[in-house]
């Protein structure tokens, strides 16, 4: 059993991931809902802002992490799964930097406003319809938030077999 005292991670990067998290699940469903819901329910403009401060939570946790380094897996952890740990954790933060991206560039094109839970606009790239960049964001902008809601399925899957199956306290590292 892991030393939760020694191994957890900090309390800002735990409040960030959960932060994060929440967002993410939301936008994820959202994104893919968004159509049903229709008139009834104004999901886009809430699925915009969370996504830009998705992204700028994102900065701020890779920010944190690199003056914070995560604590260490268990060391009876098999190496291909601490290589797919790292390569998972590597992929969220691709994910979570481009996929908010990929919507500020697919929303700068269009002509409704950007703003952040209706309290201020949030400035547009310089960018229009019919663009190669607005394409390839509004193509990848769906691809990739489908991928990345598998990979969270996964990465909470993997947490959930850590916890109940394999009890070595690595998900007690993100809890508080």
């Amino acid at each position: 059993m892991i030393e939760d005292h020694t191994v957890r991670y900090s309390q800002v990067a735990r409040w960030l991931h959960w932060t994060i998290a929440v967002l993410v699940i939301f936008n994820i469903i959202g994104g893919i809902f968004h159509d049903a819901l229709g008139k009834a329910f104004p999901v886009m403009p809430l699925h915009k802002a969370a996504g830009i401060t998705i992204l700028f939570l994102t900065l701020a946790r890779i920010v944190w992490r690199l003056s914070h380094p995560a604590p260490p897996l268990p060391s009876a952890m098999p190496a291909w799964e601490k290589l797919a740990a790292n390569a998972t954790h590597f992929a969220f933060y691709a994910l979570l930097l481009i996929v908010p991206l990929t919507g500020w560039v697919m929303t700068s094109a269009g002509d409704r406003p950007l703003t952040w839970f209706w309290l201020f606009d949030i400035p547009k790239f310089g960018v229009t319809k019919g663009e190669a960049i607005v394409d390839i964001s509004r193509g990848g902008h769906g691809v990739l938030g489908l991928l990345f809601g598998l990979l969270a399925l996964l990465h909470i899957g993997a947490a959930l077999r850590h916890h109940f199956v394999l009890k070595d306290g690595v998900l007690r590292r993100m809890t508080g």
